[in-house]
């Protein structure tokens, strides 16, 4: 069995991306968009026009995917249409480039280090150091970790938590992000003003709206689930962080697609390099890898990821407060 530095160097292989394969990716997950988010303008039929809807959210969602890959250099490297799109793409779901990268690029360095800080990932402390907070301090943290702040993801992650905060926290270096903020606030606008609240309703605010609350809920439970394990930041290693810290979370193959593999993150955390659409092969070919730490979208895991709070040394595991 491979382990350490030699697994991940027997990851290396699949971190090859195949151009005319992403591409294909790429220009047929945008097609969906249109499809979808034109249907859920133009149906004027309720029923039909939620269907759209609903499946412009989770077109969305298979898109960022896609986003996070190119910016992991995983898909159409050093493309200059591929940096267009994916940059205007940023723009448009209020997850710009610049804070975007630099977020996420932490996390993959730091993922399941304790005392490290929450840069692109939920903040995770001991319940020692929990019960030493101020009461405020307790409400902030769990008010962050609450279902009703991951189901209101559109509002508390995209717009405020990586738009506004990081161009307030910096406004030179992520001014994409009032850029973001302002495009977005005038699409509003100006689909309300011109075709009525109905298609803004059906066309932007429901799409977004389940974008933002999976997206937000997907990287929750990708490293805030029942058998997860941290570290001390002295016993830490990127690979034992992949593994143990990592979920698989397990989906059919319709949610496969719309999410575009990110179940299978512990494969993903390895290598971020690898494509996509090569993470289920890379874990049928590698033992290592076939044994992961699961959840699922089932109500039952869903729960029990949501009631984890903070990480007990003593039991060595997650448990609620």
């Amino acid at each position: 069995m491979l382990t350490g530095k030699e697994l991940i160097l027997a990851t290396k292989k699949y971190a090859v991306e195949d151009k005319a394969k992403s591409w294909f990716h790429v220009l047929t997950t945008l097609l969906v968009i249109v499809i979808t988010y034109g249907g859920a303008a133009v149906i004027t039929y309720l029923p039909v026009r939620l269907v759209f809807s609903i499946l412009a959210g989770f077109s969305v969602i298979r898109m960022f995917v896609l986003y996070h890959d190119f910016e992991h250099h995983a898909i159409l490297n050093k493309s200059f249409a591929g940096k267009i799109i994916f940059g205007a793409f940023g723009i448009l779901s209020l997850a710009p480039v610049s804070i975007w990268k630099r977020s996420h690029d932490y996390h993959h360095k730091h993922n399941s280090k304790l005392f490290s800080s929450s840069i692109g990932s939920y903040l995770i402390i001991t319940r020692e150091k929990f019960d030493s907070l101020s009461s405020w301090e307790q409400f902030k943290y769990l008010a962050s970790r609450h279902p009703l702040t991951i189901l209101f993801g559109y509002f508390t992650m995209f717009f405020f938590g990586i738009s506004m905060r990081s161009f307030i926290n910096n406004p030179r270096k992520h001014y994409d992000s009032l850029i973001a903020m302002i495009i977005h606030i005038a699409l509003i606008v100006l689909v309300i003003h011109f075709a009525g609240w109905q298609v803004w309703f059906f066309s932007m605010f429901i799409p977004f709206f389940i974008s933002g609350a999976l997206g937000d809920y997907l990287f929750y439970a990708q490293h805030n689930f029942p058998d997860v394990a941290f570290h001390e930041n002295g016993d830490w290693a990127y690979e034992k962080a992949a593994l143990e810290s990592s979920s698989f979370l397990k989906m059919g193959p319709i949610m496969n697609w719309f999410t575009a593999n990110i179940g299978y993150h512990h494969v993903h955390h390895l290598n971020s390099r690898i494509p996509f659409y090569r993470l289920p092969e890379v874990m049928h070919d590698l033992p290592e890898l076939q044994h992961p730490k699961k959840t699922s979208l089932s109500i039952k895991d869903i729960a029990a990821c949501l009631k984890l709070k903070v990480w007990d040394p003593a039991q060595g595991k997650m448990v609620g407060v």
